[in-house]
C-alpha cells in the first residue's frame, strides 16, 4: 500500500476504537486490574478488538501487536502496533487526557503514528516525510533556548524505580521545574507537537507506548530518543525523551547523566 493508503486505514482505525471506546466513557467501565497490576477495562478490549477486524480484513499480510491481545503474524516485515487506551487510569477517572495509539513499523522503526483523543475529537497523525497534522492541519513544536526554559512533562513519579528516578530529578533540576506538568500520559507529546510541551521524560514504557509517538513529534519539527540520544525502535528499552527543540537534545541527555 501507499503511505496515503496507510494513513487512510489509520484514520479508520481511529475512528472504530473511538467508536467502541465512548460508549463505556464514564459508564459501566468493567475495571479489571491485568498480572502486572495494571489496568485494564472493557473498552481497551473492545476498541483493540474493533482495530484488529479492520487489519485483519484489509492488511492481513501485516503484523500486529497490541497491548491487549499480543502479536500476530511476527515475522511480517511491517507491522502495526496498538495501544487501545493509553491511560487507562486516567480514562477510568473521567479525564480525557488518554488516547488511542495507532503505529506502523517498518523493519521495526516506526513510520507512522496517530493520536487520538476520541471524547474531545482530536487527532494528531504523523508520517516519515510528512508534516503532522492535528485534525487535519500542520503543527509544529516550539524552539527552546535554553533547557532551563523547558516545560518538563511526564506522566508520573511512581513509574521510575529508584535508579532512573535519580536521573529524572537530575534532569528536572535543569528545567523550569516549578512548571512541571504531572499526569497525561501520551496526551503530553501530542501536547508537545503541538508546542505546548517542550520535554517530556519517562522511563519503563513499551512498545505499544512509545511507537506511534515517534512520528507524530518528529513530524511536527521535534525529535525523540532513549536515555542515551539514541533513536527508538522496537528493541529500545523503553527509556524515552521527547523534545520541541532538538537543540536542546545534547542538553538533555547530558542533565540525564548526571543522575547517581
Amino acid at each position: 500500500m501507499s503511505l496515503a493508503d496507510d494513513i487512510a486505514l489509520a484514520n479508520r482505525l481511529a475512528e472504530a476504537a473511538g467508536a467502541a471506546i465512548r460508549p463505556y466513557w464514564r459508564g459501566n467501565l468493567g475495571l479489571e486490574s491485568k498480572s502486572d497490576e495494571s489496568p485494564v477495562t472493557l473498552a481497551d478490549r473492545a476498541a483493540e478488538e474493533a482495530m484488529r477486524r479492520i487489519l485483519t480484513a484489509e492488511a492481513g499480510r501485516d503484523g500486529i501487536q497490541g497491548e491487549e491481545f499480543g502479536i500476530e503474524r511476527e515475522s511480517a516485515t511491517r507491522r502495526w502496533v496498538l495501544d487501545p487506551i493509553d491511560g487507562t487510569t486516567s480514562f477510568v477517572a473521567g479525564r480525557p487526557i488518554f488516547g488511542t495509539l495507532i503505529a506502523l513499523l517498518e523493519d521495526g522503526f516506526p513510520v507512522l503514528g496517530v493520536i487520538d483523543q476520541p471524547i474531545l475529537g482530536e487527532r494528531w497523525v504523523g508520517a516519515t516525510g510528512q508534516a503532522t497534522t492535528f485534525n487535519g492541519r500542520p503543527c509544529a513544536t516550539r524552539a527552546c533556548r535554553e533547557l532551563s526554559d523547558a516545560l518538563l512533562a511526564t506522566t508520573s513519579p511512581s513509574l521510575f524505580d529508584d535508579h532512573s528516578a535519580e536521573h529524572f530529578m537530575a534532569l528536572a533540576g535543569k528545567t523550569a521545574h516549578r512548571r512541571m506538568v504531572w499526569g497525561g500520559d501520551c496526551y503530553n507529546y501530542a501536547l508537545l507537537a503541538s508546542g505546548q510541551i517542550d520535554l517530556v521524560c519517562e522511563s519503563g514504557l513499551k512498545l505499544h507506548d512509545f511507537a506511534a509517538l515517534v512520528p507524530v513529534v518528529e513530524g511536527a519539527g521535534g525529535t525523540m530518543a532513549d536515555w542515551n540520544g539514541e533513536p527508538l525502535h522496537a528493541a529500545s528499552e523503553g527509556h524515552v525523551i521527547a523534545l520541541g527543540d532538538p537543540a536542546r537534545l545534547e542538553d538533555v541527555v547530558e542533565a540525564l547523566a548526571c543522575g547517581h
